[in-house]
C-alpha cells in the first residue's frame, strides 16, 4: 500500500484518538469513531470536552468527519487503534475495550487492510491478543491478507507545549514492507520525527517501560517524603539542595493517578508474573504510589490536630479532583483516596475543581464537586491539584480557611507559612 491511497480511520476519539485525527485531518481524508453518539455529535459542533482540541484547531482539519456507526468506516483501509488499555479491580490488564475494538474493525476488514494500535500494553498484545480476535471476526489470515502495526501513543493530557505532532513516535510493522509503510504514514503528522522500531514487540516494550520508570522514580520520591517527614526536615528543600548536581534526576513526590503512570505499571507486571519472574521493583513502586491517598489523609489529620482543631464535623475544603493541573481529566485520580480517609473520619469534606465535569465525577466515583467555595470558611484546605486558578490571587488556598486553620499543600507549589504544611 502506498500512502496516495490511504483511506483512514482513528478508532476511539478521546485524549489520544482525537488530536491524532486533527493532525491527519489537515493532510489527508479521515474519519473520526466512535461507539459514543453524544461525543460524535459534540465534535461534529465543534466542541472538545477534553480541552485538547479548541474548536479552531478541530475546524482547520477540513479533511475530518466523524462517525459512531461501522458503516461509515467500512471503506477505510488503515485503521489506527487508540481505546483505553485500564485494569480492572484485582489490578490486571483489561483487554475488553481493545478486545471489541478489535472484533468490530475485523467484521469490515478487507484483503490489503493495515490495523495499527497505539494502545499501551505489554510486548505480544498486538500479536497474540488483538490478531487473533482480527482473524476470526474477518476469517482473514494475519500476514497474508492483512496486516498490523504498532504505535504507541505519547500524549500529555492538557500539555499545550509538547502536542502530538511535537513529540517523537515509536513506529513498527509486522512486515518490513509495512513497517516502513506506517513510518511513512506517521511522518506525514509527526513534526519532532519518527524512530522505527525493529518489530512490534520492541515497540510495545518501549511505551510501557516510559511510565513505569516514572513510576518508579515518583515513587522513591515519596517514599523520601515519608523519610524525611519523620526526620523533621522540607522534602522540596532537599531536592532542591540535591538538584544543584547536574546528573540529578528532578522528580517530585505527590498522587500518582491517570490512566498511564498508575496503570501501565500492572501491564508489564502481570506479563513478567506470566513469565514466572517476580517484578519486586516495580510492584514496590506501585504499593508506594497507591498508599500516598491515606498517607496524605493521615498528614493532614495530624496537621490539625496539632492546630487544636476538632476532626469530627470540620470543613474540609480538596481544591482540585483532575489527577493532573490544568486538565479535566479525572481517569484514575487519586484524589478520590484521600477525599475518602478524611471522609471516614467524620470530617465534612468539599470538592472544589474549575476544570472537571460534575457529573463525570458523580458517575465515576459517586462524589459531587461543588459549584465555588465559600471565603474564610473551612478549617483545614488541601491543594490536591495545582490548577493555575489556585497559585495565588482571589483563589489561593489561604482565602477559603477560618481563623486557625491549615492548609495541606500536596503539590509543593505554595510559599511556606506557618499555618502550611507540603508533602
Amino acid at each position: 500500500m502506498d500512502i496516495a491511497s490511504t483511506r483512514l480511520a482513528i478508532i476511539g476519539l478521546g485524549y489520544v484518538g482525537l488530536p491524532l485525527a486533527v493532525a491527519f485531518g489537515r493532510k489527508i481524508s479521515v474519519v473520526g469513531f466512535d461507539i459514543n453518539g453524544d461525543r460524535v455529535a459534540e465534535l461534529r459542533s465543534g466542541f472538545d470536552r477534553t480541552l485538547e482540541v479548541d474548536k479552531e484547531l478541530l475546524q482547520s482539519a477540513d479533511m475530518l468527519s466523524f462517525e459512531e456507526t461501522l458503516e461509515g468506516i467500512a471503506q477505510c483501509n488503515v485503521f489506527i487503534v487508540t481505546v483505553p488499555t485500564p485494569i480492572d479491580n484485582a489490578r490486571q490488564p483489561d483487554f475488553d475495550p481493545l478486545l471489541k475494538s478489535s472484533a468490530a474493525i475485523g467484521s469490515i476488514l478487507k484483503r490489503g487492510d493495515i490495523v495499527i494500535y497505539e494502545s499501551t500494553v505489554y510486548p505480544g498484545v498486538t500479536e497474540e491478543v488483538c490478531v487473533p480476535v482480527l482473524e476470526k471476526a474477518s476469517g482473514l489470515k494475519f500476514n497474508v491478507d492483512f496486516y498490523c502495526g504498532y504505535s504507541p501513543e505519547r500524549i500529555n493530557p492538557g500539555d499545550k507545549d509538547r502536542t502530538v505532532t511535537k513529540i517523537m513516535k515509536v513506529t513498527s510493522g509486522s512486515t518490513p514492507e509495512v513497517a516502513d509503510y506506517v513510518d511513512e504514514l506517521y511522518k506525514m503528522v509527526i513534526e519532532a520525527g519518527t524512530h522505527k522500531a525493529s518489530s512490534i514487540r520492541v515497540a510495545e516494550a518501549a511505551k510501557v517501560i516510559e511510565n513505569t520508570q516514572r513510576d518508579v522514580n515518583i515513587a522513591l520520591m515519596n517514599e523520601l517524603a515519608r523519610i524525611f517527614h519523620r526526620i523533621g526536615i522540607d522534602t522540596h528543600e532537599v531536592l532542591a539542595a540535591a538538584g544543584t548536581k547536574w546528573n540529578f534526576m528532578r522528580f517530585q513526590p505527590g498522587l500518582v493517578g491517570g490512566h498511564c503512570i498508575g496503570v501501565d505499571p500492572y501491564y508489564l507486571a502481570h506479563k513478567a508474573t506470566m513469565l514466572g519472574y517476580n517484578p519486586e521493583l516495580i510492584l514496590a513502586a506501585r504499593r508506594i504510589n497507591d498508599d500516598m491517598g491515606p498517607h496524605v489523609a493521615t498528614r493532614i489529620l495530624r496537621q490539625m490536630a496539632r492546630a487544636g482543631i476538632n476532626i469530627v464535623d470540620s470543613k474540609i475544603l480538596v481544591l482540585g479532583f483532575a489527577f493532573k493541573e490544568n486538565c479535566p481529566d479525572v481517569r484514575n485520580t487519586k484524589v478520590i483516596d484521600l477525599v475518602n480517609e478524611l471522609r471516614d473520619v467524620n470530617a465534612d469534606v468539599e470538592i472544589f475543581d474549575p476544570w472537571v465535569d460534575p457529573n463525570e465525577v458523580n458517575h465515576e466515583y459517586g462524589v459531587d464537586v461543588i459549584g465555588s467555595p465559600e471565603l474564610k470558611s473551612y478549617d483545614a484546605v488541601v491543594l490536591a491539584v495545582a490548577h493555575h486558578q489556585f497559585i495565588g490571587g482571589a483563589g489561593a488556598p489561604t482565602a477559603y480557611l477560618r481563623d486557625g486553620g491549615v492548609v495541606f499543600d500536596v503539590k509543593g507549589v505554595l510559599g511556606q507559612a506557618n499555618n502550611i504544611e507540603r508533602l
